[in-house]
């Protein structure tokens, strides 16, 4: 394992698990920005170009194996928190993330910071939200875990409106919705959110949840922002009620062959169907806990298309 950078005596040392990945990264470069000392948490055989980058920035990389309580103990030795920023299923978020959880406790680290990240999974009834299901299940692990934890819910990574997420349909000039055009809908983007993060893992006192959105719109909000940031007219397109969701997900769900795909189409859907519901939005909000963030609306995300 590499030696931690240690210009400061007094910086804190972060271990970083999913560094190589987008939210990961961007995590890594926020505590750097912030004075802090980034270990990151390598897989053997990891990418090794985005290995090397995290090297020039200067973030010391400990490689260790996932399923190994003593490898990952060892990387975690000496760190004032451990940041999970790994994504994908049961593998992952169950297994890899509870060795690690695990590996932190024995460690002697006081934090732990999972990979939550999401629309507010804990007003949510089990069954509506496959991913989420799985937090839902690390939560109770955690919970039960000698050491201090914060989770960060963010609704959805705003960048997903001008990639997979279908909702704004730029080709048709169309915002699709279903049930309400008015139900309020959080947005926060990947950058805010690693900003947000690096504080949080910074923050001796932080609670156990921390709720933030980067901006609250709408169906109807999201249409005249897209007008806005495009100069086109978007108009709104109701594809039906929530039931209609329910129906269009069982039946995407039942034609689709199993996979190991995180997002496939259906859970895209059972996404927008939590958060159409209403049910999983974000309250009280946390924004103003560490000051200095700028809030990226949905406009200025739409207008970079």
């Amino acid at each position: 394992m590499a030696s931690d950078k240690n210009t400061n005596p007094n910086n804190k040392t972060i271990v970083l698990a999913g560094a190589t990945g987008d939210l990961g990264g961007r995590i890594a470069r926020s505590l750097l920005e912030r004075g802090a000392n980034v270990r990151a948490i390598i897989r053997p055989g990891s990418n090794s170009d985005k290995v090397e980058a995290l090297r020039r920035q200067g973030v010391s990389i400990a490689e260790a194996d996932f399923k190994s309580v003593s490898e990952l103990s060892k990387a975690c030795a000496g760190g004032d928190c451990v940041v999970s920023a790994l994504s994908g299923l049961q593998e992952v978020m169950l297994e890899a993330q509870r060795v690690l959880l695990y590996a932190a406790v024995e460690a002697g680290v006081p934090y732990f910071i999972p990979s939550d990240f999401a629309i507010d999974y804990t007003k949510l009834p089990r069954g509506t939200n496959r991913n989420l299901d799985l937090r839902k299940e690390f939560k109770e692990r955690l919970d039960k875990a000698p050491i201090r934890a914060t989770s960060i819910l963010n609704g959805m990574f705003t960048d997903l409106l001008t990639e997979q997420a279908p909702v704004i349909l730029f080709p048709l000039n169309r915002v699709i919705y279903y049930g309400d055009a008015d139900q309020p809908l959080d947005f926060t983007t990947i950058d805010n959110t690693a900003v947000y993060t690096a504080a949080a893992a910074l923050d001796p006192k932080a609670p156990r949840y921390l709720r933030i959105v980067g901006d609250v719109l709408s169906a109807r909000g999201l249409a005249e922002a897209a007008s806005q940031a495009t100069g086109k007219e978007f108009k709104l397109f109701r594809v039906g009620g929530l039931g209609t969701l329910d129906t269009m997900i069982k039946v995407t769900r039942a034609l689709m062959p199993k996979s190991d795909d995180v997002f496939p189409p259906w859970q895209g859907m059972q996404y927008l169907r939590n958060m159409f519901s209403g049910q999983a939005k974000l309250d009280p909000l946390d924004n103003d806990r560490y000051p200095n963030i700028h809030w990226t609306p949905v406009r200025e995300v739409v207008a970079t298309r």
